[in-house]
């Protein structure tokens, strides 16, 4: 069987108040040209499907047009689950219509997936068996089942939610590893040595490499996963979550495809991808990554040499169709007109900040401190504000400053 692992698509977020709806539909036309191309037969989708819990509606209608591309008229099996982004009841939502195209929809850890009836047509895709986070597929033209252990975003209240039932209190009060590991060991009774075992879920697992895009679902290291909480029988863990493509383990395989796009410039500098592996019960599994053209990809440049070196780059078409996150160093202040001429020359500028380099000396540290110690605090306060920012204060920003140093110095006089 072959599988294609996606996740992470955060339909509906910008990047610094930029839409995206362009190259996520991108994406979408080149996942699906993929997943013809490389003849792929199952899609994993971990999580995070759209950026918030009230996404606008062309995310959501690019989300459900890219399931029906993806699943080839049932032909192909799709399984999507919810992620810590997601609202789990907006992405099940569709779960009765999509299930009759092979596409399998869990919000929560705890759901059953819609089993086919015993009249479905043979050359779809069917759910032949399931549970609670768990089903057997059967896809047209593929010798072997597939048995998924499919964990929706497992927060510590749906975590618990989920195992009231079976766990005891004992058990319930297991470190959050552990009582995934315990469910996951028990779930994989449904392995079979004749089924291609997968397991896919969104969750922070040990060792795994963060960027600055990600919203965090780990407290102190407290709803950590380690690697071995997943079942040996395993042939491959899908996970979401991370927006790095990385590989946590060999045996079972256990992988973050990462995003498709970079949403955030702490990801500049990182190639994206889906992962697609060939799975044969009892053979070793074989993966291929498979890197995408359709997202801009995202630069970061720090001009040291001023708004000439800027210029420069520009001319020699550096990092042509990326967008860019510029860091300007100045010796002094810039005029504004100037910064607004360089914020024009180029609409790849996402962000733009100045940063003030002056060249000190000791006899001159020495002499500025003199200096600064003979300014009142007003005109502190002016150098400061035009340090940072690299433009003079607004008049009403400085009094406001001045009425709260007079508040305070009254507030200490009282005591």
């Amino acid at each position: 069987m072959r599988i294609l692992h996606t996740a992470d698509w955060h339909f509906g977020r910008q990047l610094e108040g930029r839409d995206r709806r362009g190259e996520q539909s991108d994406f979408v036309d080149e996942l699906c040209r993929i997943a013809e191309e490389k003849d792929v037969q199952l899609v994993l989708i971990a999580g995070d499907v759209y950026d918030s819990v009230n996404p606008p509606a062309w995310a959501e209608e690019l989300f459900y047009t890219a399931l029906e591309r993806l699943s080839a008229g049932g032909r192909r099996a799709v399984v999507v689950i919810a992620g810590n982004h997601d609202q789990p009841e907006r992405v099940r939502a569709a779960a009765p219509i999509a299930s009759k195209q092979g596409i399998v929809l869990l919000g929560l850890p705890k759901e059953t997936p819609i089993l086919s009836g015993s009249d479905a047509p043979r050359d779809k895709v069917q759910v032949l068996d399931g549970g609670p986070s768990w089903m057997e597929l059967a896809v047209p033209g593929v010798e072997h089942h597939a048995v998924i252990l499919a964990l929706p975003y497992p927060s510590e209240a749906r975590l618990k939610e989920l195992l009231s039932d079976t766990f005891t209190q004992e058990q319930m009060q297991l470190a959050f590893s552990e009582r995934i590991k315990t469910l996951l060991d028990e779930l994989s009774v449904h392995f079979r040595e004749d089924t291609v075992n997968l397991v896919t879920s969104h969750l922070f697992v040990m060792g795994g490499r963060e960027s600055d895009s990600e919203r965090p679902i780990q407290i102190g290291g407290a709803l950590t996963v380690s690697p071995s909480a997943f079942p040996e029988k395993a042939d491959y863990v899908a996970l979401g979550h991370l927006h790095r493509l990385q590989k946590l383990g060999e045996k079972p395989l256990i992988r973050y495809s990462g995003s498709p796009l970079g949403y955030s410039f702490s990801e500049a500098g990182q190639s994206k991808a889906v992962v697609i592996v060939d799975v044969v019960p009892g053979e070793e599994v074989q993966e291929e990554i498979v890197y995408l053209k359709s997202g801009r990809p995202l630069a970061r440049w720090k001009a040291t040499e001023g708004i000439a070196q800027v210029e420069k780059w520009l001319e020699e078409g550096r990092d042509a169709g990326a967008w860019i996150d510029l860091e300007l160093h100045v010796s002094d202040v810039i005029d504004p007109a100037e910064f607004q001429r360089l914020r024009k020359m180029s609409d790849d500028f996402l962000k733009v900040q100045r940063v003030v380099v002056r060249e000190e000396t000791a006899d001159s540290a020495s002499e500025q401190r003199a200096e600064l110690s003979e300014l009142l605090p007003d005109q502190l306060f002016r150098r400061f504000y035009e340090r940072k920012r690299g433009a003079e204060p607004d008049e009403k920003l400085v009094a406001l400053f001045q009425r709260l140093l007079n508040q305070i110095g009254e507030e200490e006089g009282t005591r």
